[in-house]
């Protein structure tokens, strides 16, 4: 059995459905293993191109839909939006893509309407953490709550009328802090029916086709969302998302056994960004923040908000390495530094009296004034400069690449390597979006 997991090692955003697209041509399943619809992955290769002219923002679906070989699964981790994940199929009927691969879990939890409404209202408050409104939060508390509802239970119809009904008088009771009228639970069953008339022949139990796929030792794929740095234990917490990105957990939510991961791939961006609220020491502000932002086209696929920008955070990297065991490193969007004169690496953080760390601090000392978190951290980023270089865009193999170019991606895959003991190495880099612009190292 061939098991990988494609996890984001910064905060999100840093281009993995494009790093699954690659590997999925050769895989034969393809798990999303936690999250919801509250960030995308975006989409580039000839069958987007062809139909749409650019790309395709996937929010639920596994990134190797594309493949008609690939079985598609959307795992037990995951809280799913019905009406979300329908948007999202008739997206791809639309171009010719077929999602009669695509299988739910009858486990996942649903993110149910008063989800969606209870994380706008709270985000109205004081307590706003700037998450996407998506109700992934709420569906998430309620899951560990014992209240939510999963898939399966759409295909049970006296279990799905009893579990409703309770979840929806405690949803109703928080609506109603907020001066909400309640919703109607006549009006959210029939929903619940209608979702079932146009998903339930694809919510399955997932373990017996898992299990099949390991006994053919066939290659399996585990994509997660956002990225080590939003995470709910080892994130900054509590601008962190509701579930675990890391492949610590991308087995229980895939359904495997945790030794069967033999490869962590971690998608890297040249640069960093960051959606959202929350401390980032490397964000700039100036012309250099403004042309990655700029080029790089950052601008998140699910909100469209503008991405906050900054240089690479090698004290952020090596902290996610060591928590996730990294055996691989994938480079994405180094096109986007071309034409820069210098770039800079962040290789430590300089405190108010002077000392320097090289360890991630926690939320607290990261952003002690937490009423504005998104203030300048008391933290400097202490720096190494590089020389820029002209082109990458061209590149299709490492020999290809500028030679300041390469300096600058060895010395990532160093501060990738952490107490001897993790020691990923530079795999995959990519210098645009088409899938001809990746290569391996």
């Amino acid at each position: 059995m061939s098991v990988t997991a494609i996890v984001g090692a910064q905060w999100g955003d840093e281009g993995k459905g494009r790093i699954v697209d690659y590997l999925a041509q050769n895989s034969q399943v393809v798990i999303r293993f936690q999250g919801g619809d509250n960030a995308g992955h975006t989409i580039v290769n000839e069958q987007t191109q062809q139909a749409k002219g650019q790309k395709i923002a996937l929010h639920h679906i596994p990134s190797g839909i594309f493949n008609p070989e690939t079985k598609c699964i959307i795992g037990t981790g995951c809280v799913v939006n019905p009406d979300s994940l329908l948007e999202e199929m008739a997206t791809l009927h639309e171009i010719g893509i077929s999602t009669d691969n695509l299988w739910l879990s009858e486990r996942a939890q649903m993110i149910m309407p008063y989800h969606k409404l209870l994380d706008g209202l709270t985000e109205s408050t004081k307590q706003s953490l700037g998450t996407t409104k998506k109700g992934v939060g709420p569906a998430y508390a309620d899951k560990m709550a014992r209240r939510g509802l999963r898939l399966g239970d759409l295909k049970h119809d006296a279990w799905l009328k009893e579990r409703l009904e309770g979840a929806l008088g405690y949803a109703n009771r928080e609506l109603s802090f907020f001066g909400n009228e309640p919703l109607e639970l006549e009006t959210l069953y029939q929903q619940c029916v209608a979702w079932r008339e146009k998903l339930g022949g694809q919510i399955v139990d997932i373990l017996p086709l898992v299990q099949q796929a390991s006994e053919a030792e066939q290659a399996i794929l585990l994509e997660g969302q956002l990225g080590v740095m939003r995470d709910i234990d080892w994130g900054i917490y509590p601008y962190a998302t509701s579930s675990n990105p890391v492949p610590g957990y991308a087995a229980v939510g895939a359904g495997l056994p945790v030794t069967s991961i033999k490869q962590v791939v971690a998608v890297v961006k040249a640069y960093s960004t960051l959606v959202g609220s929350g401390p980032f020491v490397t964000e700039l502000t100036d012309e250099a923040g403004k042309h990655l932002r700029d080029v790089g086209h950052e601008f998140g696929a699910t909100t469209g908000r503008p991405r906050r920008c900054g240089w690479f955070d090698g004290v952020a990297l090596a902290y996610s390495s060591w928590l996730n065991g990294f055996t691989d490193l994938a480079v994405t969007k180094l096109d986007v530094l071309d034409g820069l004169t210098e770039i800079k690496l962040c290789t430590g953080y300089r405190l108010a009296d002077g000392t320097v760390i090289n360890q991630f601090p926690d939320m607290l000392d990261l952003a002690p004034d937490m009423t504005h978190p998104d203030k300048p951290s008391t933290l400097e980023g202490v720096y190494e400069t590089f020389p820029g270089w002209e082109d990458t865009k061209s590149a299709r193999s490492w020999d290809q690449l500028p030679a300041a170019a390469q300096n600058y991606l060895k010395r990532i895959e160093e501060l990738a390597q952490v107490a001897g003991v993790v020691k990923p190495r530079l795999t995959y880099i990519s210098v645009g979006p088409e899938r001809n612009q990746m290569f391996e190292v």
